[in-house]
């Protein structure tokens, strides 16, 4: 196989660096070279090894195969890989459900949803193909097919906790079948015997990220499903993350670099959400351009890495992408360099606007805040830690309510609503608000506008969903109008700085024409941000396949250019002076 993947990378490059008249020749000269060698016996050897998932404390044993004596390029058997992945999302998502079963007939194999949707592997043309990419990877929880909250609505005992997927007002439009021809990007599944072996990493990219925000690891021991939130960064590593990097470093196999390279290329063309914007035709053509290719395809695991960086925030520069972690075969040598011209400006504008806070707030911007008849609650970033039952337990024993964002909109709702209060407006303040988590920021929308509308559009599928949640602010396990702020002026600050679901919430404020936009446009960030890997063990962030969009006249839209506001706000101190604003504010109604 090494050999068999060397040359077509050799032909495939070659015929990338030709003009076109030149490239066509060389296809044609070696179109016997080109031609998928016949049906040849494997070595596979298998691998019993440890999997850790999420931590150090959650794992079990799993067979990973090495064909060919290539030491460091796991392969998964699809019928393994099957039972495996059913009882992760059974045992690790609380997915009772979920359910794959395994059916095979000549080269071809199935996993298929106890839904009926499927994953086809075709060993003999090197494909694979999906009834339905959404559909497969589909949480049995959702009620729309395109559910981008975590959060499952119910808690252990199966009593309703913090949010209610409001059923029937749902709106779904599925999308096309998917077929990802792997020949076309040199990657060889093989069916030999009983068994169906596909390499993990393509399984990692196309089944597991996708559908839980985490990846498939080797570190040369033992195997990992983990993020850069289990595993940490480099300089500030969990448990998890130390044991990943315990091993030498060293170089790659030229099996592995070629792969990877593959695969990476697969990925991208498929995961990534923002090609088309990027004007990306393919990603192979991309790093010939961009002269990343011989970096990419080193057997030194600390030149690809740094190519990888090179991609990241160089190239593609769109903020939600980050390199998180580098590969641990190149040991303790951090990828480092640059960054492109839209992260410079975004630190630039954090620096501006946090500047000017700190001269009203040298001692740290509070939560929550009244002033005069004026609530001001700011969001710099939406976290959510916690399972719905952390909330109703300490609220039951009397404790303090946890303290992320959803926590603290409990505490400010009962502020507000507190006998005697003087607060005749709410002002949000997402002016340094960077994004986070989609169930704190749904959690906010539904707090603000009682009924909380996400939708999503697929740029992978072309598939669109539109869910509506309900939320339980004061933990009566009702979802109702006392959850809400239904009857104070409610206002929202934004700046370039309101980013991702920092946009995404004044987008659907604004839409909602129930609260009034202040401050300067947002600054965009549409698509939901995909946790991904390398093949040879980098972590990273990406904008993924779903992208966030408002629905208008039955058009789905996307929200990467911002929002503009109602009411502009010129100089940035008026922001933070909020008895000025206050006085502003009441001026308006």
């Amino acid at each position: 196989m090494r050999k068999w993947l060397s040359l077509l990378l050799a032909l495939a490059l070659a015929a990338m660096l030709l003009p076109a008249g030149l490239a066509e020749a060389v296809r044609e000269k070696d179109k016997v070279a080109e031609t998928k060698p016949a049906e040849r016996f494997h070595t596979v050897v298998q691998k019993t090894v440890t999997m850790y998932i999420g931590s150090m404390d959650a794992w079990e044993d799993v067979n990973l195969y090495f064909i060919d004596g290539v030491q460091d390029l796991p392969w998964m058997e699809l019928q393994e890989f099957g039972r495996f992945y059913t009882n992760f999302r059974n045992s690790y998502t609380r997915e009772s459900a979920y359910k794959l079963t395994f059916t095979t007939e000549g080269d071809t194999a199935r996993l298929i949803r106890e839904t009926g949707f499927f994953m086809e592997v075709d060993c003999a043309n090197d494909t694979i193909y999906f009834s339905d990419f959404d559909a497969f990877r589909h949480d049995t929880k959702d009620s729309a097919l395109l559910d981008l909250v975590g959060e499952p609505g119910y808690d252990s005992e199966g009593n309703a906790a913090l949010l209610q997927r409001m059923k029937g007002t749902d709106y779904d439009r599925y999308g096309i079948d998917i077929e990802l021809n792997l020949a076309d990007y040199n990657i060889e599944m093989i069916h030999q015997g009983n068994g169906f072996y596909i390499p993990m990493q393509t399984l990692s990219d196309f089944v597991v990220a996708p559908a839980s925000n985490q990846c498939l690891f080797y570190n040369g021991k033992c195997a990992f499903m983990a993020n850069s939130k289990t595993f940490g960064s480099p300089d500030s590593l969990t448990p998890m993350g130390e044991y990943f990097y315990a091993v030498e470093p060293g170089p790659r196999s030229q099996a592995l670099a070629d792969y990877g390279f593959f695969e990476l290329c697969l990925m991208l063309d498929n995961i990534y959400g923002l090609k088309e914007i990027h004007d990306i035709q393919s990603f192979a053509k991309f790093f010939y351009q961009t002269g990343m290719i011989e970096n990419l395809t080193s057997t030194d695991p600390a030149k690809a890495d740094q190519a990888l960086y090179d991609l990241i925030h160089l190239h593609l520069d769109d903020l939600h992408s980050a390199l998180k972690g580098h590969s641990p075969a190149a040991g303790k040598q951090q990828p480092s360099g640059g960054y492109g011209l839209a992260a410079r400006k975004s630190g630039e504008d954090q620096l501006f606007y946090e500047t000017a806070r700190y001269r009203y707030y040298p001692n740290g911007c509070p939560f929550y805040e009244e002033v005069g008849n004026t609530a001001y609650i700011t969001f710099d970033e939406f976290v959510s830690n916690y399972y719905g039952f952390a909330y109703y337990s300490a609220f039951a024993d009397g404790e303090e309510l946890p303290t992320d964002t959803i926590g603290n909109i409990m505490r400010a709702h009962q502020d507000i609503y507190r006998d005697d209060s003087p607060i005749e407006n709410v002002v949000i303040d997402l002016s340094c608000n960077g994004g986070g988590d989609v169930d704190a920021a749904v959690f906010l929308l539904g707090w603000i506008l009682g009924d909380a509308t996400f939708s999503v559009k697929n740029t992978f599928t072309g598939a669109q969903s539109t869910a509506e949640y309900r939320i339980d602010v004061n933990l009566d396990r009702l979802f109702d109008s006392g959850d809400e702020v239904d009857d104070k002026n409610v206002y929202c600050l934004i700046s370039p700085n309101s980013f991702s679901c920092g946009n995404l919430v004044p987008m659907a404020f604004k839409d909602s024409r129930r609260v009034r936009l202040l401050g300067s446009t947002s600054g965009g960030g549409s698509c939901i941000v995909q946790q991904m890997s390398t093949a040879w063990g980098d972590y990273f962030s990406m904008s993924g396949t779903d992208r966030m969009s408002f629905q208008k006249n039955g058009s789905f839209y996307d929200i990467d250019r911002g929002v503009e506001p109602d009411f502009s706000i010129d100089k940035v101190d008026h922001y933070y002076d909020r008895e000025a604003l206050t006085n502003y504010i009441n001026s308006l109604y």
